[in-house]
């Protein structure tokens, strides 16, 4: 009989553990794996080379806390380019201009600063030492309706390889496009820690989510 109670007790903790299991699974399912930088390709000889329009590309961010409210914004390109071959993207590069952080979904004027003002600090972005990002192209794996961009991220002097699910296309006879599908990076691994689980105990209502959502969204020309 004790046995009996032991083994049903066992069995319960064990469907438990696995259930935490597959919850820890779904949560960060659609997290962008990190690995250590990768060599950047260089732009071959049969590239068409195109130079990202600053003023028609944005990259879309959301970041929110684990208990409340989420904000988003944009971020605006400084410089770069896309390089094709055969119409597919082959390399490229481009320049995030991290003082151009802005939040688009707070109406009041001075909230809206201060959210803004404490992204750029160095409790997150450190604009003043760290004024720019840096996305550089190591590999492109084209697949059916949608590639995988391979590239090195630099953010805060941190370099780090992502994959990116995005599409390129041509346009017109001068222009070319590359959009990518939302995806979310851990702002731990690049030294963003302000009121992270990971590092901050007992933040209860303050605690920050670690993912940070970005689209990208590039329009280039010849």
């Amino acid at each position: 009989m004790n046995f009996f109670k032991k083994s049903k007790w066992t069995k319960t903790i064990v469907v438990l553990l696995l259930a935490m299991t597959v919850f820890s699974c779904k949560e960060t399912k659609n997290e962008t794996p990190v690995k250590s930088a990768e060599a950047v390709k260089e732009v071959s000889a049969e590239a068409v080379k195109y130079l990202v329009d600053i003023e028609k590309s944005t990259i879309a961010w959301k970041g929110a806390k684990k208990v409340g409210d989420s904000h988003h914004g944009t971020l605006q390109i400084s410089e770069g380019y896309l390089a094709l071959k055969d119409g597919k993207l082959s390399s490229g590069n481009f320049v995030i201009d991290m003082t151009s952080i802005k939040n688009i979904d707070i109406e009041d004027a001075g909230y809206n600063k201060k959210l803004t003002d404490h992204l750029n600090s160095a409790d997150f972005f450190d604009v003043a030492k760290y004024p720019t990002a840096v996305f550089e192209i190591t590999d492109v794996n084209y697949e059916v309706g949608m590639d995988m961009v391979k590239g090195n991220l630099t953010i805060k002097g941190i370099t780090k390889s992502i994959e990116i699910p995005a599409t390129t296309a041509l346009s017109g006879s001068d222009g070319a496009s590359f959009k990518s599908l939302t995806f979310t990076i851990d702002r731990t691994v690049w030294n963003v820690k302000y009121n992270s689980g990971k590092f901050f105990d007992d933040l209860k209502d303050k605690l920050i989510n670690d993912e940070i959502e970005f689209t990208i969204n590039l329009i280039a020309k010849k």
